[in-house]
């Protein structure tokens, strides 16, 4: 995998904008690990290599239990490992990554707005939005996962 181009070389206020909402959501009203979980998943839906590795050693440096991380793909699979605002918040996630075949039925909000006010539900929103475009950015431009990068300059070393 060869990384296309840099977003910051390119287009670097554009990019400003995109890491400041990341700021923001860094310091949301959300816990870290649910925000964390939701990048994740949106990213494994997306197919975004690079985002799958941060994020799951994000998760890991947060204390994120292997077993847990490992089952997220299949959360539904795994209940008892999710609490009810991660199940709520992934499915939201799910709903919105795939908007144009879901249409984010009432159903999907129904069970987010019953575990998350206003607030939190429009940074839920905010960033699984945010999400998905790191994730056309990063699968566009080919951004080099960090695992990958290590296992090249072990090879080439």
């Amino acid at each position: 995998m060869t990384q296309r181009l840099l977003l910051n070389d390119a287009a670097p206020n554009a990019a400003k904008g995109l890491y400041a909402t990341s700021a923001y959501l860094a310091q949301c009203s959300l816990p870290k690990t649910l925000v964390d979980l939701v990048y994740l998943r949106v990213s494994q839906l997306n197919g975004c290599a690079y985002c799958i590795d941060m994020h799951a050693r994000d998760l890991l440096a947060l204390g994120m239990a292997m077993d847990k991380l490992l089952l997220v793909p299949v959360w539904r699979e795994a209940l008892p490992l999710f609490d009810a605002r991660e199940r709520a918040a992934l499915q939201w996630a799910e709903s919105l990554t795939a908007v144009a075949q879901t249409q984010a039925p009432d159903a999907d909000y129904a069970a987010v707005a019953a575990v998350f006010g206003e607030r939190e539900i429009g940074e839920l929103t905010l960033a699984v939005s945010l999400m998905n475009a790191f994730n056309r950015i990063g699968v566009g431009l080919r951004m080099v996962p960090k695992a990958v990068a290590q296992a090249v300059g072990a090879v080439s070393a």
